[in-house]
C-alpha cells in the first residue's frame, strides 16, 4: 500500500482523485512510457515534441546547455504533454548545471563542505532551486550523499560532502531544504553507497562491502535522516551490496548484483527497511554496471520488477521500450507492480503542483525568469563560499605569502586535459601576473630539454617559483583521477624533481588527494573545484590579503603521516 497522505507526499483529497482518474485514464503503453526518463539529446521545440508524440515519457533529463533555447525547448515539452512531466538536471554545483555559462556555479559539494557551514548547503539548494526553475526544471538529481571513504575512488570525489557520515547527513539536509523551499524536487543518491571502493559504475559494478552494522552507522544514517526529512526522491546506483543480500537471503553472496536489478536492495531494504514512501529511479542505465549484469531485455523490466519506479535514460530508446513492453507483457512487471510505480509518479507530480501548475500556465517560463540567473545575491553567496571554502592543506617550508619581489619568476603548469584548462590557466596567469609576477607557461615540447638535459644550475638561474595548478577533473569514464606526467625516464619532462632546488607549490583546483602523488611538495592547496570565484579566492589567500577559513572534509594526507610533514 502507497500512503499518499504521508512521507512525503502529504497529498490532499483533490490531488488524490487527480492521480487516481489520471492512472485509470492510461492505457498499459502509456503507462509502460511513463517508467521512463530518457535523456534528451536536444533542446529544439519541434524535435521534442516529435518525441513526445510518439512516446509518453514520465520525464525528460536535460544537459547543460544556453539558458534561453533550454527553456524554450522545455516550455514545448510542458505544453504538449497531456500528463506533465518531470525535468530533471544534475543541479549538484549550482545553476550551471543547466545553464552551463549564466548559471551560478556556487561549487562543488566538496568546496560547500569545506566552509564548515550547512548554511552555505543551503544556499547552494536555493540557487539549484531558483535557477533551475526558471529554466525549467522541476528535479535535481542531487544532493550526492556518498561518502568519500577511498581516496582512490575517481567519481565520488569532490562530488560529496566528505568522510564523515554526520557531516554529509547535515550538509545534505540543508541543501533539500534550500531546494524544496523554491519548489525543486530532490533525488537522493546513490543508494545504497558509493564511495567504498574505488570503481566507477559507468565502467563496472562496484561494491559496497561493509557490513550492515557499519553501512546503518554510516550510509544508514545518512538515508534514514533524509527519509525522516521528506526526500521525494532516491536515485539507486549500480552498486552491489552483498550485506544486504545476505541479510535476506541467510547465505553467502557469491553474485555481484548491481542494486538496481536487486529486489533484496530496493525492494527489501530501502522500502522495507527503511520504509521509504517515495519515488525510486535508477541510475543511468547505460552504465556498464548495470548492462554486464544480465541481458538488456532482462535488465530493462528487472528494474521496474526489483522495485525502482523510473528508469534512467536508453541504450537504444526504441529497444528499451520494446523491452519494457515486452516484459509487463511476459509478466516480469505485475500489473499490480506497474500500476503502483505509475501511482508513485503521478503522486510525485501532484505533491509538486505540477497539475494545477500547468492548468494555470505556470509550467511554461518566460525571458523575464531567468533574470534570477547569476543575480547579486547569488554570486554574493558563491564569493563568500570560495573564501570560507578553499584549505590550506601544509605549507612546511614557510613559502606564503608569495612575495613578487622575492619571487618574480613564476614557470606554472596545468595538469590536465579538460576543456577548462584554457580558462582556469588564464585567469590564474592574469591574476598572477597583476600581483607582479612574470609567468611562464609549461608547454611539454618547448621544456623537453630544459628539463632533461640542462644543468641544475640553469634552471635555478631561470626560475624562482614553481606553481603546479591541478585541474584535474573527476568524471565519467575514467579509471582515475591521478597525475599524468610528461616523461619517458627518470627526472622526466615536468616531475617536480627540482623542489630543493627552487620553491614549488601545488594548488588543486579538482582532486583533493593530489598530495600523494606529489609527496615533496610542501606547499599544497586546496580549492575543490575551479570556479572563477575559487580561484579569485586563492590568489588573494596565497598573496596573504585573506586568511585560510576551510576545513578539509576529508583526509588529504590520504593516511600517510609522512606528507603532513615533507
Amino acid at each position: 500500500m502507497i500512503d499518499l497522505k504521508g512521507n512525503p507526499y502529504y497529498l490532499d483529497d483533490t490531488q488524490q482523485e487527480w492521480v487516481a482518474e489520471t492512472l485509470s485514464s492510461m492505457t498499459d503503453d502509456e503507462k509502460l512510457e511513463q517508467l521512463f526518463c530518457p535523456l534528451a539529446f536536444t533542446n529544439d521545440p519541434d524535435a521534442l515534441r516529435g518525441m513526445l508524440s510518439k512516446y509518453k515519457f514520465g520525464g525528460l533529463m536535460f544537459r547543460p546547455g544556453d539558458a534561453a533555447s533550454t527553456q524554450a525547448g522545455l516550455n514545448a515539452v510542458q505544453e504538449s504533454a497531456r500528463i506533465p512531466l518531470f525535468l530533471a538536471a544534475n543541479l549538484e554545483d549550482g545553476g550551471n548545471g543547466i545553464a552551463e555559462t549564466e548559471g551560478t556555479y556556487m561549487g562543488r559539494q566538496m568546496l560547500i563542505s569545506a566552509t564548515n557551514d550547512t548554511n552555505k548547503a543551503y544556499e547552494l539548494g536555493k540557487i539549484c532551486g531558483r535557477e533551475g526553475s526558471a529554466v525549467g526544471i522541476n528535479w535535481t538529481f542531487a544532493p550526492v550523499v556518498d561518502i568519500d571513504n577511498n581516496f582512490r575512488n575517481p567519481i565520488t570525489n569532490v562530488r560529496t560532502y566528505g568522510a564523515e557520515a554526520d557531516q554529509v547527513l547535515a550538509m545534505g539536509r540543508s541543501y533539500m531544504k534550500g531546494a524544496n523551499e523554491e519548489g525543486m524536487m530532490v533525488s537522493i543518491k546513490h543508494f545504497p553507497g558509493d564511495g567504498v571502493d574505488d570503481l566507477d559504475q559507468h565502467l563496472a559494478t562496484s561494491v559496497n562491502s561493509l557490513t550492515l552494522d557499519e553501512w546503518e552507522a554510516t550510509y544508514g544514517k545518512i538515508y534514514r535522516g533524509l527519509i525522516a526529512d521528506g526526500a521525494q526522491a532516491v536515485m539507486v546506483g549500480h552498486i552491489a551490496m552483498p550485506a544486504m543480500e545476505e541479510y535476506f537471503d541467510q547465505k553467502p553472496c557469491t553474485t555481484m548484483i548491481p542494486a538496481t536489478a536487486s529486489s533484496n536492495i530496493v525492494n527489501g531494504y530501502l522500502r522495507g527497511v527503511l520504509g521509504f514512501n517515495g519515488l525510486i529511479i535508477t541510475d543511468a542505465s547505460p552504465m556498464v554496471g548495470l548492462l554486464s549484469a544480465t541481458t538488456r531485455k532482462s535488465s530493462v523490466p528487472g528494474a521496474i520488477a526489483a522495485g525502482c519506479d523510473m528508469f534512467l535514460f536508453s541504450k537504444d530508446l526504441d529497444e528499451d521500450i520494446q523491452f519494457m513492453k515486452d516484459g509487463f507483457r511476459e509478466g516480469i512487471i505485475t500489473r499490480e507492480r506497474l500500476d503502483e510505480a505509475v501511482t508513485r509518479i503521478l503522486a510525485t507530480k501532484a505533491a509538486l503542483g505540477l497539475p494545477e501548475m500547468k492548468a494555470g500556465g505556470k509550467l511554461v517560463k518566460t525571458a523575464a525568469d531567468l533574470a534570477v540567473l547569476q543575480c547579486e545575491e547569488h554570486l554574493d553567496w558563491a564569493r563568500e563560499c570560495a573564501d570560507m571554502g578553499v584549505t590550506m592543506v601544509k605549507d612546511t617550508q614557510k613559502l606564503l605569502p608569495l612575495d613578487s619581489k622575492k619571487y618574480p619568476r613564476v614557470l606554472m603548469e596545468i595538469l590536465g586535459d579538460f576543456p577548462s584548462n584554457d580558462r582556469v590557466y588564464a585567469q590564474f596567469e592574469a591574476l598572477l601576473t597583476k600581483e607582479g609576477f612574470q609567468v611562464e607557461k609549461y608547454v611539454p615540447e618547448t621544456f623537453e630539454t630544459i628539463f632533461n638535459d640542462s644543468r641544475v644550475a640553469d634552471f635555478k638561474n631561470k626560475y624562482d617559483l614553481v606553481i603546479y595548478i591541478g585541474n584535474i577533473e573527476n568524471a565519467s569514464n575514467k579509471t582515475t583521477a591521478r597525475i599524468n606526467w610528461h616523461t619517458l625516464f627518470g627526472a622526466g619532462n615536468n616531475i617536480p624533481w627540482f623542489v630543493k632546488e627552487v620553491p614549488t607549490m601545488f594548488i588543486s583546483v579538482g582532486n583533493p588527494y593530489h598530495l600523494y602523488d606529489v609527496p615533496m611538495i610542501s606547499t599544497f592547496v586546496n580549492g575543490y573545484c575551479h570556479s572563477p570565484y575559487v580561484i579569485d579566492a586563492v590568489v588573494e589567500k596565497i598573496m596573504g590579503r585573506s586568511v585560510f577559513k576551510g576545513v578539509s572534509p576529508v583526509d588529504a594526507f590520504c593516511g600517510k603521516e609522512y606528507l603532513k610533514f615533507s
